[in-house]
């Protein structure tokens, strides 16, 4: 399956119209139907360690440290990522030869009823480490933290998580508890020197 076009500019080249293709944007980029790669440019497939043949048909899976941050990571989408809307978030991936990195994930969907039906995403790598301390959270602390960190309120994380407000109130309070931490504040700033 060919990508579409991606015409996010025109320029003139010897008096005629061009457009870009994903291939020749300079971000890793990645045309995707129901969460199957099916194109990607050359820093993408630089980013994560592979050629970029080796991508073309696979699950974004196999580019997750666990499947479980996968199948966690679609459910948010999918509740967030209405056809049209850009949508983001900070996750870890990880690469083919085993190591982890943060990076932002903006996604556009195409389909209205379906937004994983056909979508753009752009990876940004982000220098950020990933800590061994952060293992020590589970996987939902770190997600709700990662929301908090961007300046996400309770409400609005439990809506992107599919959580109840209390929920995402309690994991909060048992972090600084836990870590004697005293508010917001100091919670982000204790999240981000784990990263």
């Amino acid at each position: 399956m060919t990508a579409p076009e991606f015409p996010r500019s025109d320029i003139a080249s010897s008096g005629s119209a061009r457009r870009f293709w994903l291939t020749d944007l300079p971000v890793p980029m990645v045309y995707a139907t129901h969460r199957i790669i099916r194109d990607c440019n050359f820093e993408f497939a630089e980013e994560f360690g592979y050629e970029r043949d080796e991508l073309i048909d696979q699950s974004f899976s196999r580019l997750y440290p666990k499947v479980r941050d996968f199948v966690r990571t679609g459910e948010m989408w999918r509740t967030n990522f209405a056809g049209g809307h850009v949508y983001y978030d900070e996750r870890i991936m990880r690469r083919r030869d085993g190591s982890s990195f943060w990076c932002r994930v903006r996604g556009r969907s195409r389909n209205q009823a379906d937004p994983f039906a056909e979508a753009l995403y752009c990876f940004e790598p982000m220098n950020r480490a990933v800590a061994g301390n952060a293992s020590l959270l589970s996987d939902r602390q770190k997600q709700v933290l990662t929301l908090v960190s961007q300046g996400k309120t309770n409400a609005q994380i439990a809506q992107e998580m599919g959580l109840s407000k209390r929920t995402v109130e309690a994991h909060r309070a048992r972090l600084m508890r836990a870590y004697g931490l005293r508010n917001s504040a100091e919670l982000i700033a204790w999240f981000s020197s784990l990263r």
